[in-house]
């Protein structure tokens, strides 16, 4: 029984690397860059939801939508004045102004919130489901769930709507696609307004989860998450949710029953071997680029 326990414990937390990680994928598919301050975008989502539903008392019906709004908005406006300048650059100055863009929304956390961590409120109202011994949290009910709906959308998003296929073809070239009539601008910051609000799910399943939220409440988890997305086969969201889903379940088996000071290392060790293995990770594919 305390194994199960310990299996749905994984499953939950691997569902929130999942959806962060699905932000990443999203950003790096298409847009093929690394987006290093999208940890802190969702701590930004958990403070943004605690300021609407805690301080200006709005209804959770308002508080979600709004914060999705926010951070959308967010989201599109970091990649036109920090991304888009660079969009020729070198792969290493767009990496050094994502950890800058990710340091400074930390520190302006600081500045406005405090070191203090906050305690979130209780958004998520899902009884327990209990299986004789065993109970399950409304929590990691709601998280499971809509990690996997969320997955599900964006892979019929992709495949199938009209910006879904000018997703597609800004990844596979960009000048062709500009060639054929697709806004390459529009499509990418469409693409960072996707990840963005994703980062709002992340975010209340985080704080609804842990029950408290912080200045560097992404940072972690943000890694992880992206160790998850590699893991996976970045660039693939099915990749994306199966890397988050084994990278919690592995994580959380390592406390139980290896060492919790461990843990982590042992969650980047199995990425290593992975990567030995397979390096496009489990679900990843091969290109060949041309010269």
């Amino acid at each position: 029984m305390d194994f199960l326990s310990t299996l749905i414990s994984g499953l939950s937390l691997g569902s929130i690397y999942a959806l962060i990680a699905l932000g990443y994928t999203m950003v790096y598919g298409i847009a093929k860059m690394l987006n290093f301050a999208h940890g802190d975008i969702i701590m930004v989502a958990a403070f943004t939801v605690y300021v609407f539903a805690t301080i200006l008392k709005l209804p959770v019906a308002a508080t979600i939508p709004l914060s999705v709004l926010v951070c959308m908005t967010l989201g599109v406006t970091i990649e036109r004045i920090a991304y888009k300048p660079l969009r020729k650059a070198p792969p290493l100055s767009v990496l050094i102004t994502a950890i800058g863009v990710s340091y400074f929304l930390q520190n302006l956390a600081l500045l406005i919130f405090g070191s203090n961590q906050k305690s979130f409120p209780k958004i998520i109202n899902i009884p327990a489901l209990k299986l004789g011994e065993l109970t399950i949290k409304g929590e990691s009910i709601a998280t499971l769930s809509v990690s996997i709906i969320i997955m599900l959308a964006l892979t019929m998003f992709i495949s199938r709507s009209k910006m879904g296929k000018a997703m597609r073809a800004v990844s596979e070239d960009k000048e062709a696609a500009e060639l054929m009539g697709i806004n390459v601008n529009q499509t990418i910051s469409v693409t960072f307004a996707i990840g963005s609000a994703l980062a709002v799910a992340a975010g209340v399943f985080y704080g609804a989860t842990y029950n408290f939220i912080g200045p560097y409440t992404g940072s972690m988890p943000g890694i992880k998450a992206f160790v998850a997305a590699v893991f996976g086969g970045i660039g693939s969201i099915p990749g994306a949710m199966l890397g988050g889903i084994l990278l919690g379940v592995i994580e959380n088996l390592s406390k139980a029953y290896i060492s919790t000071e461990l843990s982590d290392a042992i969650v980047f060790a199995v990425l290593i071997i992975i990567l030995y293995v397979k390096p496009t990770g489990l679900l990843g594919k091969k290109t060949n680029e041309k010269v």
